[in-house]
């Protein structure tokens, strides 16, 4: 039977989803080269790092809040459809960015229409691989995500390259247009395996033994655990992402193309890792690999604490890190869903961990902005961060469990 999950598994055309999605993803995740447009725009439109810091936050809120809303529909309306309406909004969001005079039209149109687009779309891509990947969920989730986190590879070189002629405001529209047009035509040969997951009972495999709806997840210590775990990782990682140029050129006193360099560099290592930390969790369960990836972000920050001019090479090392932690949590926690929750109602359950994100995103941004406003310096940043890196070690290695008495179907 051509629905039976191992004639999936065996599908060699399976792969093309993996690329599709990396290729979305890379135009998705052109958010975290928004500390290239910080400074621009901080002196175009007399803005404080505070205000700087708003629509990148607005933009990782409404992508947050989003996420678990596009979960509920995915099902019913299908990939293709859910990840082209994501694209068009993404596309329109940078647009209308490009017309902004002042900081309100930049979070209207950045920070909420493109932020509620990559919400949309960002889920799909995930959901696809997810389903056609029950064999190797983690590498495969890993590997669709790398898009997301390699993208200032590609964007932050660019789009520092239009500011530079053009100005922030025309980069915004010129990058919009790409995006409306590449996300929605590698959209449209999205789908989901034939076989309809939710009555195919009889098909699941071994690893789907388990299939939680959103409200009995909700009621598990486990998810609450991993809601935290994912709140820290994320707050820590996005916090270093939004700040990451203005600190190489503020603290380590970089050119600013230096530091756009800088982000390209650090993207690499938020591209590796997704698939790494996918990968590792598969091997030795989310508990483990998410005290890994916290202790790799203590040793990051607390570096941080020493820095000063000139220490390039450590900005580099540890700035790296932090965004390979980043990037290993948006593996850890799509994975980890799926471990302990089964794969059955697999796209309202991460979309509902993934308000988590959202949180870290809000406080992550106020509270960076906010230390470098009143106390002077962003390094003060990395105080907190080695305080919640030693915390999510302690929780992760305590708690992140599953479930003592798991469902049996």
């Amino acid at each position: 039977m051509k629905n039976h999950p191992e004639n999936i598994v065996a599908n060699k055309r399976r792969y093309i989803y993996i690329l599709l999605g990396l290729i979305i993803n890379l135009c998705l995740g052109s958010v975290y080269s928004w500390s290239v447009f910080r400074k621009p725009l901080e002196q175009l439109f007399k803005l404080s790092a505070t205000e700087s810091s708003l629509p990148y936050m607005f933009f990782l809120v409404f992508y947050a809040i989003l996420m678990p809303l596009a979960g509920r529909v995915l099902d019913k309306f299908g990939p293709r459809m859910v990840s082209i309406v994501g694209g068009i909004l993404v596309g329109i969001g940078w647009i209308l960015a490009g017309f902004s005079n002042g900081l309100i039209n930049l979070i209207l149109g950045y920070g909420i229409i493109a932020g509620t687009g990559v919400g949309i779309a960002y889920g799909v891509p995930i959901a696809v691989s997810a389903k056609w990947f029950e064999d190797k969920r983690g590498f495969a989730v890993g590997l669709t995500v790398l898009g997301f986190g390699m993208s200032p590879l590609i964007t932050a070189p660019i789009a520092r390259k239009l500011i530079e002629m053009y100005g922030p405001l025309l980069t915004f529209r010129i990058l919009g247009v790409v995006f409306l047009i590449v996300i929605i035509l590698l959209s449209i040969p999205l789908k989901f395996p034939f076989r309809e997951v939710k009555t195919d009972k009889g098909f699941k495999t071994k690893k789907d033994k388990l299939s939680y709806s959103p409200s009995e997840m909700v009621k598990t210590k486990t998810f609450w655990v991993l809601w935290f775990c994912f709140v820290i990782g994320t707050l820590s990682g996005l916090m270093a992402i939004g700040i990451s140029s203005p600190v190489g050129q503020e603290i380590i006193k970089l050119s600013a193309e230096a530091a756009a360099v800088s982000v390209s560099i650090f993207a690499i290592f938020n591209g590796i890792g997704r698939p790494f930390f996918g990968w590792l969790t598969d091997k030795i369960t989310p508990r483990f690999t998410a005290v890994i990836n916290f202790s790799l972000m203590f040793l990051a920050s607390f570096s941080m604490l020493f820095a000063e001019e000139g220490m390039t090479l450590l900005f580099i090392i540890t700035f790296s890190l932090l965004w390979l932690c980043l990037g290993g949590w948006l593996s850890i926690a799509p994975t980890a869903v799926a471990q302990f929750f089964g794969t059955l109602n697999y796209s309202k359950n991460y979309g509902i961990l993934f308000t988590g994100y959202g949180a870290g995103a809000i406080l992550g941004n106020l509270i960076s902005g906010k230390i470098r406003d009143v106390l002077g310096s962003y390094v003060f940043n990395f105080y907190l961060t080695s305080i919640l890196s030693v915390a999510g070690i302690l929780i992760a290695l305590f708690y992140l469990k599953p479930e003592k008495n798991p469902q049996e179907n």
